[in-house]
Order: structure tokens, then sequence, then C-alpha cells
């Protein structure tokens, strides 16, 4: 806790985010650092509950009460220590997670939790700039060698927990740099790759070396890792898109929200591509469709590119302003929700089904929706005579993923469950095939960051203690 009477003297508040006008214009950062006086009084809110539901609200288990009572007396030194004692990355989790954990919170059921997810953010970026955050090798090598497939938040997590048990650790990443969904699926403005970078620079310098540009089932085979190593992570993420089966869906213009996200974070990296005017927003009615964060994140470029109209369509009913008090934790708090891209401009629109792309020329020039209502099986069916027709110059398909590249998954041989996603339950984190263990959407399917690291630490606890038996509890 933080001071007693904390959560009555002092009101939540929230991150302070760059003027809209000056933000969109770049792809910097969009929040500013807190004051650390005001930092010191938002963990100072942390009540004495008695029972701290943040921590099971975290997949991490965070130990959020200790480290908001330690910012609370000053103590950054020993928050550092508590917040990496379960989290690898949270400078990540700091920016990009929805926050479970505040969710969960107690004070959350007058509307007002703890702003935990930024005093993470804080205690981790104040340890950076002090150069408190060093490499931690592991003081001997076991002689045990791991290969890693995949790079995002849970290949890298696992990575780091097995370096540090001393395991030689191999990551094997088919894009030309690594961080995976870290690196190529959130813009910039949300996670600057500079925070990736110093992270990255970490892991090497704990002996955790990188191959990139290798294509697993391309370039080197799962029988040769199996044989080269002495365990295989598959991490590789849930890269499948849900795609819009309707009439139309080949008009160009029609795109996924992956193409479009990675295409830019590549330009902001300085990297020199060729034109496609099917991935630019300049200029164009942008329509997204899908309301979640890779939705939000569309939002925000489109703005950063000078789209002329944004239009978000979501499938669901819009959510209300208000929280319904049984709607609590361990619930999702179903209420409506404004991400800093939709606080940018543009509109949104609910109950909405795409029924078919309309188009001149071979580009798409217009979407057909129709509002729905629940069916009688619970599914949404259109209502007649609600059809409209809304014009587009560009839209983006950013309904959620389906589960890992199937390739990849039948190269190596695994079982895999109904959804497509790698079989390997939650205890022992190993496939059909001994010594080859999965974690992350690769084996959970779509999910948060939070818990791809969540799943790579306890992957990595599992691969240890199979690979080094004698050693386990």
């Amino acid at each position: 806790m933080g001071k007693p009477t904390g959560f009555m003297e002092f009101s939540r508040l929230k991150p302070q985010a760059r003027p809209v006008d000056e933000r969109v214009q770049d792809f910097r950062h969009v929040y500013i650092d807190p004051d650390p006086a005001a930092l010191k009084k938002q963990a100072g809110r942390c009540m004495d509950c008695g029972v701290p539901f943040c921590n099971r609200g975290c997949p991490l288990g965070n130990v959020i009460p200790d480290w908001n009572d330690l910012v609370w007396r000053d103590r950054f030194e020993e928050a550092l220590d508590r917040l990496h004692a379960t989290n690898n990355f949270p400078e990540v989790t700091g920016l990009v997670c929805p926050a479970p954990c505040e969710a969960a919170c107690v004070l959350s059921l007058q509307h007002a939790p703890v702003t935990i997810k930024s005093i993470e953010y804080a205690i981790i970026q104040r340890a950076f700039d002090e150069g408190r955050v060093h490499p931690r090798p592991a003081p001997r090598p076991t002689g045990r060698r791991v290969a890693i497939i995949g790079s995002g938040p849970a290949g890298l997590a696992c990575a780091q927990q097995l370096a540090r048990a001393g395991h030689a650790v191999e990551v094997f990443e088919r894009e030309d740099r690594p961080g995976g969904l870290l690196r190529y699926g959130i813009p910039d403005f949300k996670l600057e790759k500079g925070v990736l970078d110093r992270r990255l620079a970490q892991l090497q310098a704990e002996g955790v070396r990188f191959h990139l540009q290798v294509e697993v089932g391309r370039d080197v085979s799962p029988d040769d890792l199996r044989a080269r190593f002495d365990a295989v992570v598959l991490a590789c993420g849930a890269e499948a898109p849900r795609d819009l089966p309707i009439p139309g869906r080949d008009l160009q213009g029609v795109r996924f929200a992956m193409d479009y996200l990675t295409r830019q974070n590549r330009r902001c990296a300085g990297d020199d591509l060729p034109d496609d005017p099917t991935l630019d927003a300049a200029g164009k009615r942008v329509v997204v469709l899908g309301g979640g964060d890779t939705g939000s994140d569309c939002i925000g470029t489109a703005h950063r590119q000078g789209a002329a109209h944004v239009l978000n369509l979501e499938l669901m009913t819009r959510p209300p302003d208000d929280l319904d008090p049984q709607e609590v934790w361990p619930r999702w708090p179903h209420v409506f929700r404004a991400s800093s891209s939709h606080e940018e401009g543009g509109e949104r629109a609910f109950s909405a089904l795409t029924t078919r792309f309309e188009g001149r020329d071979g580009h798409v020039t217009a979407l057909h929706i129709a509002q729905v209502q629940p069916g009688p099986d619970g599914r949404p069916t259109p209502i007649p005579g609600t059809e409209q027709r809304v014009e587009a110059d560009l839209v983006l398909l950013a309904m959620g993923y389906l589960h890992p590249r199937q390739p990849l998954l039948e190269a190596f041989g695994v079982a895999r469950d109904p959804r497509g996603n790698v079989q390997a339950d939650a205890s022992r984190w190993q496939t059909n095939l001994p010594g080859v263990f999965a974690a992350g959407d690769a084996r959970r399917g779509q999910s948060l960051v939070v818990w791809a690291i969540a799943e790579g630490r306890q992957c990595a606890a599992a691969v240890d203690a199979w690979l080094t038996p004698s050693a386990a509890p």
C-alpha cells in the first residue's frame, strides 16, 4: 500500500498526453512523463485493501502494492527490484498493456483505480535514465542449448530467463530485426523502438544470440534444430489474420491491418520501401474494421499519414458509458473506452456488419454495411432495411488473428488444438514431441502482451526443469 488515506486525499490523474494537433504530426510517444510529485501521490492512492486483487488481475502476478508503497516512500531502487522480480519488460507493459490489474483494483469500484500502468513505466524509465538496468549473465554455463523460434514478447522473455539460468540460447527470427509484434505490429507513438532496442542489448549482453531473416522450415529444418539443440521453444505468435470473405474482397485497397502497420513501422525505422499506394492513407477516406487495439493502432497511423477521414466500424454493440456494478473483476469491465487514437478524430460506428465491397477499375470505392442485432443463436444478424453505402478509398481489416502459421507447425509435426494453436498444457508446456515446447500466442491464441511475457517465463521454468531435472525442487 502507499499512504493509508491517500485514496481519499488524491484524485486519480490520467497520464498526460501531448496536444492532438502536435502529436499527429509525428510518430513519437503520445504521453508525457509524469511529474515526480504527482507520481508519488498516484502511488500513495494504493489503499490498504486487505486482499490485493491487482496481483491476480495481472497475468504476471506483479506485486503491485509493494512497488506502489516503495514509490510513495521514494525508494525507487527497491521498487525496480520488485518490478523485475516478476516482469522482464515492464517498460513494454507500462506502455502497451490494457492494464487488467487496474480493472482488478478495488478502487475501480469507484471508477478511479490506481494508475498502476503509468507508475510501472515511471519506475523502469527512471531506472534506465539513471543507468540502473544492467545485464545479468549467468555465473556459469550448463552446457545445454535451447532454440527459440520467434522474438516476440513470449520468445524474448523465455530467452532471457533461460540465458540467466545458464543455458546457451539462440533465437530464430524470420524478420530483419528482432521484436516480433513489438517491432512491427505496434506503432511508434505507442512504443518507440528505442525502448525495445535497449532491452534487446541487455539480452545480447546476457548471451542470447539472434539469427535474423531465418525462417524455420525454409532456411533451417525442424529436424536440424532438434538435432542441434537440447530443447526447442515455439514462440512464433498467432500471425494468421481473420479475413472477411465477402464479395469484392479481392479489390485493391482492402488490406490486412498488419501489412499496413508493418509498413509504417519500417518507414519510421528508415527503411527504403517501394511505393505501395494501397498502404498509404494520405488524403484518403479510410475505414477500419475492428474495434480492438490493432484497429486503434490503424486509426492513429491513418491520422498521422494525413487521412481525409477515418471511420471505425465495430460489429459489437456500443458498450455503456457507466460500469454495471455486476461487471466487476474477475469479469472484464464492459464499458465504453476511447484510446488516444480515437481521441485524435474520426468517427466510430457500432453494430455494423460489412456485407460487400464495391469498386471501380479494380480498386475499392465503397463498402455496404447493415445494422445488426443478436439472433436466436446469439450471433449478430442483419436488420432488414438498415443497409447503407459508405465511401472508402482504403479499408483495413483489423478483426483479430486466428492461429500460428500452419506450415511451420506442420513442418514440426506438433499436435494442434481445434483452433489451430500448438497443443501444450500450461504446466509442462511441452508439445507431443519430447523437447519441443510452446508459449505465448502460438499456444493460447491471440492474447495480450502481458500474457505472452507470463507464458514465456513459465515455459522457461519448465524447459529449465526438463533440461536439469536434478536441480528441480
